[in-house]
C-alpha cells in the first residue's frame, strides 16, 4: 500500500516520473478517508431530505450569479485539491442552489420526487461500476435489469416475455422503440440500404400535434426527415381522431407511401390526455401498421384497478416507452423500452464486432444488452428501479399513483371555487388553470382582454418559479396560456394542494396592479 505522502496529489512534482512502485494515483482514496467522507455526506443528505419542506422550491439565482459562485470562467486547476474539501463544497452548492423536484410543492414538468433508496442505489452502482453492456462484465447487474424490465411490463399489463432494457429517459426510450419499428416495417434492409432504400416506398409516421417532440428528433436523426410525420387531427380534448387517422393512413397507401408507425400517447405533456389507444390499435392491426405507445408519463396509471379502457389498451401495443423516473419515483435517469416481439428489438441493434467475445455457454446463453440498444457501455440504471419496486411493492406503487391523481383532482376543485382562478382541464395527475382578475372575468373572451390575461399569466408563472413557494409550469389550452400543475410527488399532501390557490392569487393580483394597461377595463 502506498504511503500517505505518495497518495497525496502534491506528493510528486508535476512533470516528474515516478517508479512503478510509487504510482501517482490522486483518484485513489484510503478506505478510512472514504468512509468518513461518506458518513458526512449521508448525514447531510438525511438532514436535507428531512427538512425539504422548509426550503424554497427553487432558488432565486441567475445564470450569472451561479457562474460567479463557482468561478465558472476559471481555468482547470494545475494541481489537485483535497477530496473532502471539494466534496463538501459541492454538497453546499447542490443543496443551496438547486431546483428541488423532490419538494412537496414542486409541480412543474413531469419529474417525480425520487425515492431516497434510489440515491443509495446509485452510490452502490457507481462504486461497483458494472458495465451492463455485456453479461460477463456485469453478471448480477444484467440479471437485475432483466428482472426489472419484466416487473415493469407486468405492472403495466404488457407481455412480460417482451424485449426491453433501461435507457436514459423518454426521448431515448421512444426512439429505440421507433428504430425497432423501422427495421420491422421497412420492405428493404435498412442496415445495408439506409433510409433511401432501393427505390421502395417512403415511410411515414403518424401522431398528433400533442405528440412529444421526441418524434421530431427521431425523424430528423434517423434520416426519415420531419416531412415523414403526419399530424393527425384531434378532438376537442386533444385526442387523436381515429377516423382522421384511418383517412391519413389510407391516403398514404394509395399514394405509394408505406405507413410505418402510429404513435398514441398515454398522458400528453400539456394536459395528461390519453389518446383512444383501443381504437388506434384496431386500425393499426387492420392496416398493418406498427402501434407504438408513448407512455413515458402516464403508462404507470394502467396499473390501477380503475384505469380506463384506453390506458389498458397499451397492453396491445407493438412497443411501449415508459419512464420510471417520472411516475415510478426513481432518480434520474431511468427510461424503459418494451417491445412486444423481442426479436424485433434484437434485430434492430445486434452487431458482432470481432473484438467482442461475449457469447458464453450455448446451453445457457448470456443476455448482452449491447445487442438490444444503441449503447455498448451502459451504467447500472436498473438497480434504483429494482430496489424501488421491491421497497414499495405493486400495492405501494399503485397507492402513490392513485394519491397523485386524487390530489390533482382536488386542486381542480380548489381552483374552481376561487373567484380569481379559472379551471381548464384535469387528466391523470395534471391540472391546468389560470389567474383571471375578478373584474375581467366577464370580458375574458374579448381579444384585448384575452391577450392581456395571457401576458399576465406568463408574468405570473415566471414569478412563481423564482418565488420559492410553489413551482408550476405552463401549457397552451384552447389557444390560452395556462398554468400547469403536474403531481408525481409522494411527498405532496392535501395541505400543499390547498395552499396553491391563495399563493397564485396573491402573486397574480400584485402583478396585475403593476402591469395592467390603462386601456383594459377595471381597477
Amino acid at each position: 500500500m502506498l504511503s500517505a505522502e505518495a497518495q497525496s496529489p502534491l506528493a510528486i512534482p508535476h512533470g516528474a516520473m515516478s517508479p512503478a512502485s510509487q504510482r501517482y494515483s490522486p483518484h485513489d482514496i484510503p478506505a478510512e478517508t472514504f468512509r468518513q467522507m461518506g458518513y458526512e455526506l449521508v448525514d447531510q443528505l438525511a438532514d436535507f431530505l428531512a427538512k425539504l419542506r422548509d426550503k424554497p422550491v427553487a432558488p432565486a439565482d441567475t445564470p450569472r450569479s451561479i457562474r460567479t459562485l463557482i468561478e465558472g470562467d476559471l481555468a482547470l486547476p494545475l494541481e489537485g485539491a483535497d477530496p473532502g474539501a471539494i466534496l463538501a463544497e459541492a454538497t453546499r452548492l447542490m443543496l443551496s442552489h438547486s431546483t428541488l423536484n423532490g419538494h412537496p410543492r414542486f409541480f412543474g414538468y413531469i419529474t417525480s420526487s425520487a425515492a431516497p433508496l434510489g440515491a443509495l442505489a446509485d452510490l452502490l452502482a457507481a462504486a461497483v461500476n458494472p458495465n451492463v453492456g455485456a453479461w460477463a462484465l456485469s453478471p448480477v447487474a444484467t440479471e437485475i435489469e432483466r428482472q426489472t424490465v419484466r416487473w415493469i411490463a407486468e405492472l403495466l399489463g404488457f407481455p412480460n416475455n417482451c424485449g426491453g432494457l433501461l435507457v436514459s429517459g423518454g426521448n431515448m426510450a421512444n426512439a429505440v422503440c421507433a428504430f425497432a419499428a423501422l427495421r420491422a416495417q421497412a420492405p428493404w434492409s435498412l442496415r445495408e440500404k439506409g433510409m433511401t432504400g432501393d427505390g421502395s416506398s417512403p415511410l411515414a409516421l403518424y401522431g398528433s400535434s400533442e405528440t412529444h417532440t421526441w418524434l421530431d428528433k427521431f425523424a430528423d436523426l434517423s434520416g426519415l426527415g420531419t416531412d415523414a410525420i403526419r399530424r393527425v387531427a384531434m378532438d376537442d380534448e386533444g385526442r387523436i381522431r381515429p377516423s382522421a387517422l384511418r383517412i391519413a393512413i389510407e391516403a398514404d397507401q394509395r399514394a405509394g407511401v408505406r405507413p410505418c408507425m402510429v404513435i398514441g400517447t398515454a398522458g400528453t405533456v400539456s394536459t395528461g390526455v390519453v389518446d383512444p389507444l383501443r381504437e388506434i390499435n384496431s386500425i393499426c392491426k387492420e392496416l398493418g401498421v406498427w402501434f407504438h405507445v408513448d407512455g413515458a408519463y402516464g403508462a404507470p396509471a394502467a396499473a390501477l384497478a380503475d384505469a380506463s379502457d384506453d390506458l389498458r389498451a397499451l397492453s396491445w401495443a407493438d412497443s411501449l416507452a415508459v419512464d420510471p423516473h417520472k411516475w415510478m419515483y426513481a432518480p434520474l435517469e431511468a427510461g424503459c423500452v418494451l417491445v412486444r416481439e423481442a426479436a424485433n428489438l434484437h434485430k434492430a441493434f445486434s452487431h458482432h464486432p470481432p473484438y467482442y467475445r461475449f457469447d458464453g455457454d450455448t446451453d445457457d446463453p448470456p443476455l448482452n444488452y449491447y445487442e438490444w440498444g444503441p449503447q455498448n457501455s451502459r451504467g447500472f440504471r436498473a438497480l434504483k428501479v429494482w430496489l424501488g419496486l421491491r421497497h414499495a411493492g405493486r400495492e405501494g406503487v399503485q397507492r402513490m399513483i392513485s394519491d397523485d391523481i386524487d390530489l390533482a383532482r382536488s386542486l381542480y376543485e380548489h381552483v374552481k371555487s376561487h373567484p380569481e382562478l379559472e379551471p381548464l382541464t384535469t387528466n391523470l395527475s395534471i391540472t391546468t388553470f389560470r389567474y383571471v382578475p375578478a373584474d375581467l372575468r366577464a370580458d375574458r373572451g374579448s381579444p384585448d382582454v384575452g391577450k392581456y390575461i395571457d401576458e399576465l399569466n406568463e408574468r405570473l408563472l415566471a414569478q412563481l418559479q423564482i418565488g420559492g413557494e410553489v413551482y408550476l409550469s405552463n401549457a397552451i389550452v384552447g389557444g390560452r396560456f395556462a398554468l400547469r400543475a403536474c403531481i408525481v410527488n409522494f411527498r405532496t399532501t392535501e395541505r400543499d394542494i390547498g395552499a396553491v390557490p391563495a399563493i397564485v392569487a396573491k402573486e397574480g393580483k400584485a402583478i396585475d396592479v403593476r402591469i395592467r394597461p390603462a386601456g383594459i377595463a377595471g381597477l
